[in-house]
């Protein structure tokens, strides 16, 4: 039996209004989230992917024009009021962004920063709260939770005020957690803990995660389906396997051939992408991504292709050869 989508995004569109008129930072973004499922959106900056987030969670700033569904167990998020969304934010939906030391009130200490968050959306008193506030610490693995609740977010490492909004995006057992680059700025053995400690305590809770990054190498071994952004659109999206072994969209292929595999002889060079992201003020004609495509004809420059489905059943991708581009590489045995 098919299990029903706990979140459904549909075509959502995010533009913003500049002296340049409205500039669309997501075009046509749509994906399902069920629960208990970890799903990436990868992609290079400016590709739409936090902006995306922002505008689920009703982050976005008041110059944003947003359009589409974002159905959470059916209610659109994109209708309600922001008293609502505030309550669906930190209760149903948690979150963890990028930059912890921007996030955390610098003036206030940890303990009572993760209080808060549990007062603002239980129905817990004073003692329950901080109880709840030294078992979040002691999950997420940050020691002495009693003497670290004292501390002040400065006193803590990268890697540590990360823990610290796990926590917090923990504190209400939400359905969802969203991780915006939770990474970001984090060394090598600290992201590894950290996207470690994020499944397991999803699991633990049983919520389902979105985890944002750049980087396809850290949804390797978390992500069961993921998705692929340019250019404020999709461009692929499917199961991590076909992703990985069968991608059928030049950029994602891109993606893969510019990081290091331990599963492949060793490289002398990577191989980068060619050129830059377009500016979303000027974007090309027809694909988005053809002036960087070492695929590109003419087509390419005329019409943009729709998201289609190709190989698998559960994976899209919208480029004109994208049948072409999985048959060749599975004819090399391309990984």
């Amino acid at each position: 039996m098919e299990q029903t989508s706990l979140l459904d995004v549909r075509d959502l569109t995010v533009g913003f209004e500049s002296p340049y008129g409205l500039i669309q930072a997501v075009n046509g973004m749509s994906f399902t989230l069920k629960q208990g499922e970890r799903i990436g959106i990868v992609g290079e900056s400016g590709s739409g992917k936090s902006v995306t987030a922002h505008a689920i969670t009703g982050l976005q700033p008041s110059n944003a024009r947003v359009s589409g569904e974002a159905r959470l167990d059916g209610i659109d998020l994109l209708r309600i009021s922001k008293r609502e969304m505030r309550r669906v934010r930190g209760g149903r939906i948690g979150m963890v962004f990028q930059n912890p030391l921007h996030c955390l009130n610098p003036a206030m200490k940890i303990g009572a920063q993760i209080e808060e968050a549990v007062l603002a959306h239980t129905g817990a008193d004073k003692n329950e709260a901080r109880q709840r506030v030294l078992e979040l610490m002691d999950q997420v693995g940050i020691p002495s939770p009693s003497r670290s609740a004292q501390e002040f977010p400065h006193h803590f490492s990268g890697g540590m005020r990360q823990r610290v909004m796990i926590a917090i995006a923990l504190a209400c057992k939400p359905q969802i957690v969203i991780a915006d680059e939770p990474t970001t700025a984090l060394d090598v053995t600290i992201q590894a803990q950290i996207i470690d400690l994020l499944a397991e305590t999803c699991e633990t809770y049983g919520a389902a995660v979105i985890l944002i990054t750049h980087d396809l190498g850290i949804l390797a071994g978390f992500a069961e389906r993921i998705v692929v952004m340019y250019a404020g659109r999709v461009a692929e999206q499917g199961e991590v396997d076909s992703i990985y072994y069968q991608p059928a969209h030049p950029y994602t292929l891109g993606l893969l051939q510019s990081v290091t595999r331990i599963d492949e002889a060793r490289r002398d060079r990577l191989v980068p992408i060619a050129g830059n992201p377009p500016s979303p003020v000027l974007l090309p004609s027809g694909c988005v991504f053809h002036p960087r495509c070492p695929y590109a004809q003419t087509v390419c420059r005329e019409q943009a292709p729709p998201l289609e489905r190709v190989g698998g059943f559960d994976h899209m991708a919208a480029c004109h050869f994208a049948d072409e581009i999985v048959a060749q590489r599975t004819g090399n045995n391309a990984p």
